[in-house]
């Protein structure tokens, strides 16, 4: 911890002392081609009703936008500072800072993350004036609010616990703070608070999404959906979603068991055409009794075409399953990816060795790869766009280590992440992931 605290002193001490701009001021542009009002005003931080009012003409009948005209943009102010993008961003991180736990560690990784993020950033001019605050499971929210720098923060990132959402949402939505929510899914306040980002859906919605997904990209598949036998499990609430969808789309699919007879399980599969496998469990005693159902199918058919649609609980379990993975043609849902062998993990990993002496921890997600992503993806858009960015896709070029993000609006409240990934481990031998 003691690390951190003082790469962090290090970190503030490099940040730009930036001069502020008098929010009533305005700015001339020269209209290029093919720029809309919308586009003029995302990427000043304005509405297009502000920028109208700043340009009485615009608001004439008829009023059409020309390339090589000048208009007026107004300066707007952010907090009592002036324009964010015109200054040092000031990041606030409130979640479990120690070691007395694997939820204080993990999220020790997260914040250095954060700052290797920083770090990186201020090759692109981007300076950052972090605060963090410890907010382990026991720590009294209000207190750390109390602190003054609390409330001049532009963006925070936190919590990790559920129970100090309604607080923390309601303090940044009081001072017009952004607000990313890194792990909760948990969050009734995305519906009303239009300050909040949330990184992870609710299960159920990302199980709809997924099941359209299925029954979108695998049109031209015959599904199998597989019961597993598991009376605990979980995954039963999806395969009836599924199901579902492939009515919707007038799929035709058959039904079958681990405990069905030989013949009877191929029996459910198309000769004439690719098959799609769901299992109803994510247990990997069912997993592995489902490749020894499939592989005795293609010995005794090997026309048949099988591929598998899994879940990414399966994916701690990769090394164990690797080779029926790449053999059955695996896809695997996932909010992210580590792909440790890729040319921006390894520079991370090795930056991470390098600044705190230690690996990663050794589980998934990386955390510190997400609080990387997580922090260099706001911090970039609060750069460019200001108070207007909205994560949307295409703001500008983002390369994730580890996790895609995309942001729609929920409503009129805030933002969810809506990105989502299937990874797809291929006969050849390799892997690729397809992002929507």
């Amino acid at each position: 911890m003691a690390r951190i605290l003082r790469y962090f002193l290090v970190l503030a001490l490099m940040l730009l002392t930036v001069q502020t701009i008098d929010a009533q001021s305005y700015k001339n542009h020269k209209v290029k081609k093919k720029e809309t009002l919308y586009g003029i005003a995302t990427e000043n931080g304005l509405t297009v009703d502000q920028l109208i009012a700043a340009n009485p003409g615009m608001e004439q009948p008829g009023y059409q936008l020309k390339k090589g005209e000048v208009i007026r943009v107004p300066v707007m102010e952010m907090g009592a500072n002036g324009d964010v993008r015109q200054r040092a961003i000031r990041l606030g991180v409130m979640i479990p800072l120690h070691d007395g736990n694997n939820d204080g560690k993990r999220m020790v990784e997260y914040y250095r993350g954060v700052l290797m993020a920083c770090d990186s950033l201020k090759k692109e001019g981007i300076s950052v004036d972090v605060k963090a605050w410890n907010l382990s499971e026991q720590a009294h929210l209000q207190t750390i609010l109390s602190d003054p720098q609390a409330a001049t923060r532009d963006i925070i990132i936190g919590p990790f616990y559920d129970k100090f959402v309604p607080e923390l949402s309601a303090f940044a939505n009081n001072h017009k703070i952004m607000l990313v929510i890194p792990f909760s899914i948990h969050t009734q306040e995305i519906y009303s608070n239009p300050h909040i980002f949330q990184i992870y859906q609710h299960h159920d919605t990302q199980n709809e999404s997924t099941a359209r997904r299925i029954s979108e990209w695998f049109r031209e598949y015959h599904p199998v959906i597989v019961d597993g036998g598991d009376a605990e499990s979980t995954k039963g609430g999806f395969t009836a979603i599924l199901r579902q969808q492939l009515t919707n789309h007038n799929i035709a699919y058959n039904v079958t068991s681990l405990k069905s007879a030989d013949a009877d399980f191929a029996h459910a599969f198309a000769a004439n055409m690719p098959n799609i496998v769901v299992l109803n469990t994510a247990n990997t005693s069912s997993l592995t009794a489902l490749f020894a159902k499939l592989n005795l199918l293609m010995t005794n058919y090997p026309q048949v075409k099988v591929s598998v649609f899994g879940y990414m609980d399966w994916m701690p379990y990769t090394d164990q399953f690797i080779a029926n993975f790449h053999k059955y043609n695996m896809y695997l849902p996932a909010p992210f990816y580590t792909n440790l062998d890729t040319p921006l993990a390894k520079r991370l990993q090795t930056k991470y060795r390098w600044n705190f002496h230690e690996d990663m921890i050794s589980i998934l997600p990386r955390f510190a790869l997400s609080g990387f992503d997580h922090a260099a993806f706001f911090l970039r858009g609060l750069h460019k766009y200001g108070a207007a960015f909205d994560g949307a896709a295409g703001r500008f070029g983002y390369q994730p280590s580890q996790t895609p993000l995309k942001f729609e609006r929920i409503g009129q409240g805030g933002y969810q992440n809506r990105s989502y990934m299937f990874v797809h481990y291929k006969p050849e031998g390799t892997i690729e992931t397809i992002t929507y």
